[in-house]
């Protein structure tokens, strides 16, 4: 008898290290079979010892192979021209990818058949078996780091007051039934791949920067983190009626945390591009990756249909109270804005895009080249402010022999043309030129 190597055939004349890599590969593939005692030009050897030598195989699969290939193995002596050898029958696994347990889910630990060769497969095509396996569902899936930590998110759940034991992990779909972390998990780990990026533009365009930050880490952190930095850039202008100070927010908070909510929850994470943040003097735009979710339209949307990409992570937010109920997120930022501008949402092939209008930005005052018309009133308390640097309102109303609702009025609108920044609530309120802020 002769044997010859092919794509479902191997040949060792010994059991070696590279044994298991030669199991992981026909399991991952279309299966195969291994002779022991057998080199590789096809002569017959033998092997001593055959019941020792399938006891080290038989370990090696039970112990050195994830997940679980008994099932999909059998292990048997046979005699060929008198000589016994070892046959070790592999057929696919029905849990794709198979890996080395102490390489891990990656191209060292991952192998395909390839011709006669036992190849490492690309972190692409790991992918792509763990899609053919689980689904096409990115959180369900399987992740491919299996290293991961949950500091921030054990915080964050402790927080909220929600368990985060290892049976939670289970319920709430971190950990799958093979005991592999998914996709969710590597989500809300602190080893999360994905990012949001925030720019803050001057004017209503993209050419010039203020400023830019990007917050990695579990999604949990990169919420609050996100939502911080861009309160931070929520003015909140006020002005004076009788005894009544009135305050106007910019943006209304909770548009701007249901907008990012929406952009985290219900982004295509299969894309490793980030969430992306614009600040600008007249709108926020939050631009989520992915599209809507096929079958869905923006019409469904504004009905109060939801069709979530993510479920185990939208649940996970919804056990949080981070989100009310499916659904209502675009409805809610909708009704934050009623009797002003409303927001927009842009539909594109790969991107959601929600607009938030700013509340106190008056189109009127600023041109295509970003220059403003100037009162005479206005042009002498930015004199005073060149000479002073830092000013009240009680200057104003001093310079001008005024008193505190014209002053305030002619502050407010100094503060929308983007000519100055006010600093500071109540009396302690200060003015300083916005360049020099």
């Amino acid at each position: 008898m002769k044997f010859l190597e092919s794509n479902t055939v191997e040949l060792k004349e010994i059991v070696n290290n590279d044994f298991k890599k030669e199991i992981v590969a026909f399991a991952n593939t279309s299966g195969g079979e291994i002779f022991v005692g057998v080199d590789n030009k096809g002569n017959v050897i033998g092997i001593d010892n055959a019941e020792k030598e399938m006891e080290r195989i038989s370990s090696m699969i039970r112990d050195g192979i994830k997940p679980d290939l008994i099932h999909f193995t059998t292990v048997e002596t046979i005699e060929v021209e008198n000589k016994n050898i070892i046959r070790v029958n592999v057929s696919r696994g029905g849990k794709i990818p198979y890996h080395l347990t102490d390489k891990g889910m990656k191209p060292s630990g991952v192998y395909v058949r390839h011709g006669v060769a036992s190849v490492p497969a690309s972190e692409e095509m790991i992918r792509e078996m763990i899609k053919q396996n689980d689904g096409t569902t990115y959180d369900k899936a399987r992740s491919l780091n299996q290293e991961l930590t949950f500091d921030f998110a054990e915080s964050f759940f402790k927080k909220y007051g929600v368990p985060f034991a290892y049976e939670n992990k289970r319920t709430l779909g971190l950990i799958d039934s093979d005991g592999f972390y998914t996709n969710a998990a590597l989500l809300l780990s602190d080893q999360c791949e994905h990012s949001i990026k925030c720019a803050i533009f001057k004017g209503t365009g993209k050419s010039t920067f203020r400023a830019r930050k990007e917050f990695y880490g579990s999604i949990l952190q990169q919420l609050e983190d996100a939502y911080r930095y861009i309160d931070l850039s929520n003015n909140n202008p006020a002005i004076i009626e009788g005894l009544q100070r009135i305050e106007h927010l910019d943006y209304p908070k909770s548009a701007v945390r249901e907008a990012l909510l929406n952009a985290i929850v219900h982004r295509d994470y299969n894309y490793s591009g980030s969430i992306i943040v614009n600040i600008f003097d007249d709108r926020i735009e939050f631009v989520s990756l992915g599209g809507l979710v096929k079958g869905i339209s923006i019409d469904d949307i504004m009905h109060g249909v939801s069709q979530s990409r993510n479920m185990m992570i939208a649940n996970i937010f919804y056990r949080l109270e981070l989100i009310e109920s499916y659904g209502t997120g675009i409805q809610r930022i909708i009704e934050s804005y009623k009797g002003k501008k409303q927001p927009e949402f842009k539909i594109g092939q790969a991107s959601f895009v929600t607009v938030l209008p700013n509340h106190n930005y008056s189109a009127k005052v600023v041109s295509d080249n970003h220059s403003v018309m100037l009162s005479p009133n206005e042009s002498k308390v930015l004199g005073l402010l060149n000479e002073k640097q830092i000013i009240s309102r009680k200057d104003v109303e001093e310079l001008l022999g005024t008193s505190s609702f014209p002053a305030n009025k002619i502050l407010r609108s100094l503060v929308n043309k983007d000519k100055i920044q006010m600093l500071g609530v109540g009396k302690s309120t200060r003015y300083v030129l916005k360049d020099r802020s």
